[in-house]
Order: C-alpha cells, then sequence, then structure tokens
C-alpha cells in the first residue's frame, strides 16, 4: 500500500482543512478493505477524498485519510448494455476523455470535471436538465467497501436497499470502489448563450425550462441583467467556438479579467457595483456545437467558497426575486454571478432533487472574501421555500431540518445504522447532517 505519512489536507476553496492521524494511497480493492478494517480495530474513523471540491468538511477527517489515487481508470466497457464500469478515484475529465475516443458519452454532466467520479456522484453533484437528472442519476451499479471490511455490490437487482441509497451516500455508508454509468452513442449539442433582461428570464422561466433539453442562467446582482445557456441535442456539423473568440470567452474574460475585477472588488468592495454592470455586458451572445463534455463543462480557475439550494421548481423565480431584492436593499457588494439550474425528480434517498422537479440557486463569493452575512441572508429565504442544501456546498441545516425537507430521511439513516452502526465513516459534518 502506497504512502502512509500524513500532513494538513486543504479543500480546493482552502476553507476547510483537516490533519487526519495518517493517510493510505491503496492499489487494489482489497488494500483498501484491509485498511478499513485495520483503522476500525485501531478505533479510527475513515474518510475518503477526492480532489477537495466540495465546500464542506464531508471528507475531513482526524483518523485514516484514504486517497483514491490509485484506483483509477476504466474496468469494462459494455456497449450491449451500455454501460461503463469505472475506479472511483478515476477524475471526471478522464472518464469524458476515455468516453470520447469509444464513441460514448455520460447524458448529463455537471460544468466542471475536476472531482472524482465517486467524490462528485457521493455529494449529488448536477448540471442542468428538462428530462436528464444527476450523475448519480446516472449509476446503474456501484461497488462499496464496508465498516467491517466486505466488499458490497448494489444494483437494482443486488443489494437494491444500499443501491437506492449509496448513489448520493455522502461517504456515510462505506467507501465506493468502483461505479456503473449508463451511457449512451457520443451525439452532439449546440449551445446558444445570450443576455437576457432579469424579468424577461424570471417570466419566462417555465417556458425557456419546457423548451430546451438543458437551460441554465447567471443573473449578475446590483443589476437586471443576466446571461442564459440553451444546449440541445444537434444533427450537426460540429462548429466548436473558434479558437481566439473561444479563448477570449472562456479564459480571457471568464477566468483572467473576472479574475482581477475579484480581486480589486475584494480590495475595493465599493467598486463591485460598477464592475458588475460591466461584466454583465462583456460576454456577448453565440452559438456553438461539439460533443457533450465540451459544450456542458468548461474551465474554471477563479477560486470562490459556494452555496447552493434544490428548491421546487415553482417556488425558484420567487425566491430569487428575493435574493435580488435582499442584496438591493443591503450594504451588501456581491462580485460573483448567481446561477440558476434544474432538475426533474429522481429517486435517489438524499438526491436534491429526490422526488421533486427541483431548480438550483447557487451562490458564489470569491475566495477570502467574507461570506458569512451573504450566505446566510440567502439561506434564509432559501430555507423559507423549504430547500435543500447541496451536501458539498457551505451551508448551516442540522438532521432535524434536513428530516423534514427528505421523506425518505429515515430510510437513509436507518441504512447507515445496519452498514456503519459504530459510525467508522463519521466526522463532524455528518454528525450535524445525519444525527449520531
Amino acid at each position: 500500500m502506497a504512502g502512509a505519512s500524513s500532513s494538513t489536507w486543504r479543500n480546493w476553496a482552502g476553507n476547510v482543512t483537516a490533519r487526519p492521524a495518517r493517510e493510505v494511497s491503496p492499489a487494489s480493492v482489497e488494500e483498501l478493505a484491509d485498511a478499513v478494517r485495520k483503522a476500525a480495530d485501531e478505533g479510527l474513523t475513515v474518510k475518503p477524498v477526492g480532489t477537495g471540491h466540495s465546500f464542506t468538511a464531508t471528507a475531513a477527517t482526524e483518523g485514516l485519510l484514504v486517497r483514491p489515487d490509485l484506483l483509477t481508470g476504466i474496468r469494462e466497457i459494455d456497449r450491449a448494455a451500455g454501460t461503463v464500469t469505472v475506479e472511483a478515484g478515476t477524475p471526471l475529465k478522464r472518464l469524458n476523455l476515455a468516453l470520447a475516443r469509444e464513441g460514448l458519452s455520460l447524458t448529463n454532466m455537471g460544468d466542471i470535471m475536476e472531482q472524482t467520479v465517486a467524490g462528485a456522484t457521493s455529494t449529488g453533484t448536477h448540471g442542468t436538465g428538462r428530462d436528464s437528472a444527476s450523475i448519480a442519476a446516472q449509476i446503474r451499479a456501484l461497488e462499496l467497501v464496508t465498516a467491517d471490511g466486505s466488499v458490497l455490490t448494489c444494483s437494482e437487482k443486488e443489494n437494491p436497499e444500499v443501491f437506492a441509497a449509496a448513489r448520493i451516500g455522502l461517504g456515510a455508508l462505506g467507501v465506493i470502489t468502483a461505479i456503473t454509468f449508463a451511457v449512451e452513442p457520443v451525439f452532439l449539442l449546440t449551445a446558444r448563450e445570450e443576455p437576457m433582461a432579469f424579468d424577461r428570464v424570471t417570466a419566462e422561466f417555465d417556458e425557456l425550462v419546457a423548451e430546451n433539453e438543458h437551460f441554465e442562467f447567471y443573473w449578475f446582482p446590483h443589476t437586471g441583467n443576466c446571461n442564459t445557456k440553451r444546449n440541445n441535442r444537434s444533427e450537426g456539423p460540429v462548429a466548436p467556438p473558434g479558437k481566439i473568440s473561444g479563448w477570449v470567452e472562456d479564459e480571457l474574460l471568464s477566468n483572467g479579467v473576472f479574475q482581477l475585477a475579484c480581486s480589486l472588488g475584494r480590495a475595493v468592495p465599493r467598486t463591485i457595483p460598477s464592475i458588475a454592470k460591466i461584466s454583465s455586458r462583456a460576454l456577448s451572445a453565440r452559438t456553438y456545437t461539439d460533443i457533450p463534455y465540451k459544450v456542458f463543462t468548461s474551465p474554471r480557475r477563479v477560486r470562490f467558497v459556494e452555496m447552493e439550494y434544490a428548491l421546487p421548481r415553482e417556488a425558484a423565480m420567487e425566491a430569487l426575486r428575493e435574493v435580488k431584492a435582499m442584496v438591493e436593499r443591503s450594504p451588501l457588494r456581491v462580485s460573483f454571478p448567481v446561477e440558476v439550474r434544474t432538475a426533474p425528480a429522481d429517486d435517489i434517498a438524499l438526491s436534491t432533487a429526490s422526488g421533486r422537479e427541483s431548480a438550483y440557486i447557487a451562490v458564489h463569493l470569491y475566495k477570502g472574501t467574507p461570506y458569512q452575512s451573504y450566505f446566510t441572508a440567502v439561506e434564509r429565504i432559501m430555507t423559507a421555500h423549504g430547500g435543500r442544501p447541496h451536501w458539498g456546498k457551505v451551508h448551516t441545516r442540522d438532521a432535524e431540518y434536513l428530516a423534514g425537507v427528505y421523506p425518505r430521511f429515515g430510510e437513509f439513516t436507518a441504512l447507515r445504522d445496519r452498514l456503519d452502526p459504530e459510525r467508522v465513516f463519521a466526522n463532524a459534518y455528518l454528525r450535524r447532517v445525519l444525527g449520531d
């Protein structure tokens, strides 16, 4: 087993740190199972960690930190079944590239692909979709090392009660070692990006969602301006953004200039409203066509802290208008746009879209900027509408609240009691959100 030393672990945003007793990088499922058994015998908790893209302490531990760096790669592609089985530590980027080479693709994905497949699915990572749901909803089977070192295979037919919960398991049920995803022949998406006024996009939101396979928009605080994106399947031909125009939009404006603007805003907050007005007009309308991961995902080099809530879809626009009114009457200066996406209902116990059509409202602030006042005010609005916080993003909710917004919450915690009665996979975050 590679590595047994320990050092301070930090997440991507730098807002969470942990100092585990030791770390391991197992090279096989057997090595991982042995490490879990030994840690349990020593009274150590166990937490796997991916690339640290969660803003919560869901992966933090003072016990054994498991790095899945050596548990990577594709195990099997089953074209007849339309599935791919991949090791848990495989980054989404590597999976997407490998699938594209094989002429295959996931149906839907989030807007970045730096996370490991297990980290992304375990926290409920999602994109936007009228009919297609989160990455976890595309799971057809998974392999799980449980608290006693047993290796459990789960699907709709095998251990179905575990499968129903473990697709979004928060690391509370065990350590995922492999995931089988549904895939389909690679297809083309045409993206249409264009500015739109806040009042128009909120008034026409239901129509825009109904008319497009994937719709999302960004509202720029301190302005009445939004940028919309519609992704729909296309017959082609492939027509990616031009090299120069693509670099200007995706690197220079969305990362380079935006980084400078955020830095200036953090240093001189009074400049933020003026910067927002300029930023909201800088991105122009464009249309391009490419394979899915090149349309769904984009580089995110400006570091930030984020909170996101899933609301009943019918409540989302009223909640967003309340957020806008709150920002306008407050002394807050918000440099990051607010992101809005959607998802159909799914059947995963702790999915933020479990049992209801959902819309997501995500708020961000530049890394190093005090975020508590803004996030607290937004969270108050979200919870008033029955919002469910994203498991990997900043929030203050506890088990009592979450049990009230998740009808299958008790089902999940009962399964946790059965699979991990000694709380081998516990940490402070899980004690807060699941109870103890």
